[in-house]
């Protein structure tokens, strides 16, 4: 089931173009991450979704409401955190809560047992006397998910919740988010941390200039960016003909020879020229890569390095978003 859609979603300021018919369909229970530069779009989505702002023309839907018809009753299953915590600095951590569970209408003994419990999944329990202003930058977007975790929502709206954090405030922000997609939280994360959505997102979504570039798994998009397989091999000498003997192997789209001086610690070693051949293979052809070394081997060559290029989603990003896969 679809918990949230949109539908040649717009949004224009003037002539700027921030959203030009985006189409996106996330289901009940994925976690998304959308991804793209500074100005793509990203946080210009996640507040359409979370009824903030208004799109110029086409959908937007969250569990089957329409945003712009249906506010009221889509803000009590949505919870947004924003990339910087809002004001009431000056509360202490309960208040804040308390507060902000008033606003839901959680009232009395249900009200504080809330609170406790929202500051037991997020480990701000040891907080809970504190001033907001005193906490840290990661103890604060912590107490920004704890906020909209009151109402227990079916969808979480974060733009880029790391934002700014130290490593250990991110890790923390990580186990907090994969334990939210346990409790089959609908989610969507925009960040530029891209190894860390490629760990806890099962979905993602690139975005370059408003244009949605792909959806789908994060194996799905790594296979899209891998543009075929590219093998990484050297040999012990003739570079040269060991070059022009794979490039007349059908199935073999192009073969680069590139200079490397090595780091190696012996005498021997340190700074030797090892020149390795980037091997790009035609996705479309039934070759074993398997094949190459051994086609190498019975011709005569010695092979010193042989692999494949890792692609990862920051390989995928960056190829998505320059255009290199059509």
């Amino acid at each position: 089931m679809a918990m949230i859609e949109t539908i040649n979603l717009t949004k224009r300021y003037g002539d700027l173009v921030a959203l030009d018919s985006l189409n996106l369909t996330i289901k009940e229970g994925d976690c998304f991450g959308f991804i793209g530069p500074n100005g793509a779009g990203k946080t210009t989505t996640i507040k359409i979704l979370a009824t903030l702002l208004k799109p110029s023309s086409g959908q937007a839907m969250i569990d089957g409401l329409t945003v712009g018809y249906k506010n009221r009753q889509i803000r009590p299953i949505i919870g947004y955190v924003p990339d910087f915590m809002g004001a009431y600095e000056d509360m202490v951590v309960t208040e804040y809560l308390e507060f902000f569970a008033a606003c839901y209408s959680i009232h009395g003994q249900q009200r504080k047992k809330v609170v406790s419990d929202v500051l037991d999944l997020t480990d701000l329990n040891y907080k809970a006397a504190a001033e907001v202003s005193s906490l840290s930058r990661g103890m604060q977007q912590r107490l920004s998910i704890a906020r909209v975790l009151l109402h227990d929502p079916k969808v979480l709206l974060m733009d880029e919740p790391a934002s700014g954090l130290d490593p250990r405030a991110r890790i923390e922000i990580r186990e907090l988010l994969k334990e939210l997609k346990r409790m089959g939280k609908t989610i969507i994360i925009s960040s530029h941390i891209l190894p860390e959505l490629g760990e806890l997102c099962n979905v993602v979504g690139i975005i370059e200039r408003g244009q949605l570039l792909f959806s789908g798994s994060v194996d799905q998009a790594m296979q899209k960016a891998r543009m075929g397989h590219v093998l990484q091999i050297a040999v012990a000498d003739r570079s040269a003909d060991a070059a022009a003997l794979l490039q007349r192997v059908k199935g073999v789209q192009k073969v680069v020879v590139n200079e490397q001086v090595t780091s190696g610690t012996g005498p021997s070693s340190a700074g030797m020229v090892e020149r390795i051949m980037q091997v790009t293979l035609d996705p479309a052809a039934k070759l074993d890569v398997s094949d190459i070394p051994n086609f190498l081997i019975n011709n005569g060559f010695r092979l010193t390095r042989f692999s494949e290029e890792a692609v990862n989603l920051e390989t995928a990003f960056m190829r998505l978003t320059k255009g290199m896969v059509q």
